[in-house]
């Protein structure tokens, strides 16, 4: 449709809208009869004029959403940081030297190199350091984006659409240019072969528009979905040229072509893998890149156990370790090349939330499907006697979904924003969360705590479960008896603590070990009574809380919501997170989910770390500055061989 058109179609109903004649009803109006008061065609065309105005005002201001300009950074919530022509990431070394090899070590196996599929367990590392996406974040703010495939973004302050412009100098490992049928080709192919969260984010957007070679605009139109075009931006770039839409799905181990500065140069499946640095790579200086990606090799070599990985580690086969066991590092590093200062033990603070650790009910199970159930099982964990005896006494219980941040509702009443947010469901939450003072049970640490017990007891007596004769049994005289899905040896560990504490309520939970991909298959086709999991929040949530937590993914085998919540309320909460016009907005939703998920007693919230521990070898080196979200060793290199 010409602009002339697509203009006079918009006056005709802007005609109508305001009660003015049609062109066609113009003539009569011109033939009335001669006692008809002037004043009626004086009054018409004084609405006329202000019709105008109005169309034109309305006119001007979607020819300015038409043409939003394009910048070299977007943000969740008010402008970037960063200016036009920053140099770097505040939190890397720009000068940082390159080359040589850092192995790192992880516990599990994988047989799989397509990271972005719902089968087979992938290496992370792929994504990212192979496949890159259109923007690069920037994790010293909450959430924003700047340019790395994409060098520009362009975005309407309604967040109707938004518009990538590719860097001309983009190119995948093979030469090739990234073009946006590239960025097109990506889109449909995860939002119709990816995990689940890629058809949950993509199906909100109307259409994909070509403009030319290096440009593409998604249409976002009624999606109301604030944070859509940041998710776009982190959108992974694949080459239409050289993937297989046929064997997409099926994960496999042929090494996926990207644009990234690595590419998989050796696979030994299951037990290693490795990336080398291509010497072509396009994005050497991308503002968002430098000081990144600078060893010339990176080694995963992958361990049956905790304690294998740790020995590894001491004998120099492993050079950067994350620790988060604290009786291992309160006791085990004691060995000489810590002592002669061969091996650093760094800890680092973090503003982000710490994350939910905890064990997951799955509430897809008829046993867990009371919540008094769920509350009085949660009552039986005893942080206090296992921080005391097995920790150390180095955790923090933890308690919010949030925790830890300025998104947690933990110890806050809540506002008058979010009462009215939660309004229309007014079950959703207790009265005590709602108020600020519900926390985790505390026990008196002895291990045989018997307020709890009865506490507990009661509960699970208004859910009808007795103890009779020493068992737990319902009205049927079933006995309360589940399964406790475990990958470690320290899950195990405390997976069995826990267990002997359920014991002394009448409850039988067995704990079976499985390896990596066992577990990674029953937790992905939900088939679990009770497993350990951990979800990473940001300062910015967003999308992947529907992931997590919304009714859709509940039923949809893959996504991270674990415990099979279906709740109208965190659904509306969650809705309120991606609407969010400003940080206090969305600080509002997130508390307010927080509240509903937190009386839900979806999980037997376990406990976090305050600081972030990682161990390395003295010549990995790192930058000065740590980032908001704690150490990034993607920013970390090597300064000489041993």
């Amino acid at each position: 449709m010409t602009e002339y058109k697509r203009r006079g179609n918009f006056f005709a109903q802007l005609a109508n809208i305001v009660g003015l004649p049609s062109v066609s009803g113009h003539a009569n109006f011109m033939r009335m009869r001669p006692n008809q008061p002037a004043r009626m065609f004086c009054r018409s065309l004084r609405t006329l004029a202000a019709a105008l105005i109005f169309g034109a005002a309305l006119l001007s201001a979607a020819a300015a959403q038409d043409s939003a300009p394009f910048r070299n950074g977007i943000a969740m919530h008010g402008e970037p940081a960063l200016p036009v022509g920053f140099g770097a990431f505040n939190y890397v070394n720009p000068q940082a030297p390159r080359g040589g090899r850092v192995t790192y070590g992880q516990v599990g196996s994988f047989d799989s190199l397509n990271p972005f599929v719902v089968r087979g367990t992938a290496p992370q590392l792929i994504s990212g350091l192979v496949i890159e996406t259109l923007m690069a974040r920037n994790y010293d703010e909450p959430f924003s984006l700047y340019g790395l495939l994409a060098e520009t973004v362009a975005v309407p302050n309604d967040r109707s659409y938004v518009e990538f412009r590719l860097n001309p100098r983009a190119r995948f490992s093979d030469g090739t240019p990234v073009t946006a049928k590239d960025v097109a080709f990506s889109f449909t192919l995860l939002r119709d072969h990816g995990q689940p969260k890629y058809g949950t984010y993509f199906s909100k957007v109307r259409k994909v528009e070509i403009k030319d070679p290096q440009t593409i605009r998604f249409d976002l139109t009624g999606s109301g979905d604030r944070e859509l075009p940041l998710v776009l931006g982190l959108l992974p770039v694949l080459p239409e040229h050289a993937t297989d839409v046929a064997d997409f799905e099926k994960g496999g181990l042929t090494p996926l072509i990207g644009s990234g500065p690595y590419a998989v140069s050796h696979v030994d499946p299951g037990r290693a893998f490795t990336l080398k640095r291509r010497s072509d790579y396009w994005g050497e200086d991308v503002p968002a890149m430098r000081g990144q990606a600078n060893f010339d090799e990176i080694r995963t070599d992958y361990y049956r156990d905790e304690d294998t990985l740790f020995a590894a580690f001491r004998k120099g086969l492993v050079d950067v370790l994350p620790e988060t066991d604290p009786m291992r590092w309160m006791t085990a590093y004691d060995f000489p090349a810590v002592r002669e200062g061969k091996v650093i033990k760094d800890s680092f603070a973090s503003d982000a939330p710490k994350g939910m650790n905890a064990f997951v009910f799955n509430t897809r199970r008829p046993l867990f499907a009371d919540s008094h159930v769920r509350e009085a099982l949660a009552m039986l964990f005893d942080f206090e006697w296992a921080n005391k005896r097995l920790f150390y006494g180095a955790y923090a219980r933890t308690g919010s979904y949030f925790e830890g941040s300025d998104l947690s509702a933990l110890g806050r009443p809540a506002s008058e924003a979010e009462r009215k947010l939660l309004a229309p469901f007014p079950d959703a939450v207790r009265a005590d969360v709602m108020a600020g003072t519900w926390h985790p049970t505390k026990t008196d640490g002895s291990g045989r705590d018997r307020a709890q017990l009865r506490a507990a007891l009661d509960l699970l007596k208004q859910a009808g479960w007795t103890v009779q004769g020493n068992v737990l049994r319902n009205v049927k005289g079933e006995a309360f008896h589940f399964e406790i899905l475990v990958r470690t040896s320290d899950e195990e560990r405390l997976a069995l603590n826990y267990a002997h504490n359920l014991e002394r309520a009448g409850i039988h939970a067995s704990v079976r070990l499985v390896d990596y991909v066992q577990f990674a298959m029953r937790m992905d086709g939900f088939d679990f009574d009770m497993a350990p999991y951990f979800w990473l929040n940001s300062l910015s949530p967003g999308n992947e809380q529907a992931n997590y937590w919304g009714s859709v993914a509940a039923g949809q085998h893959g996504t991270r919501n674990y415990p099979g919540i279906r709740s109208k309320a965190a659904d509306a909460m969650i809705a309120a997170i991606l609407s969010a016009r400003s940080r206090d907005d969305l600080v509002t939703a997130a508390r307010a989910l927080d509240r509903v998920l937190i009386s839900g007693f979806y999980v037997v919230p376990l406990y976090h770390l305050p600081e972030q521990w990682i161990a390395h070898w003295s010549y990995i080196k790192r930058p000065k500055t740590t980032s908001l979200y704690g150490a990034l060793p993607q920013t970390w290199w090597r300064e000489s061989e041993r």
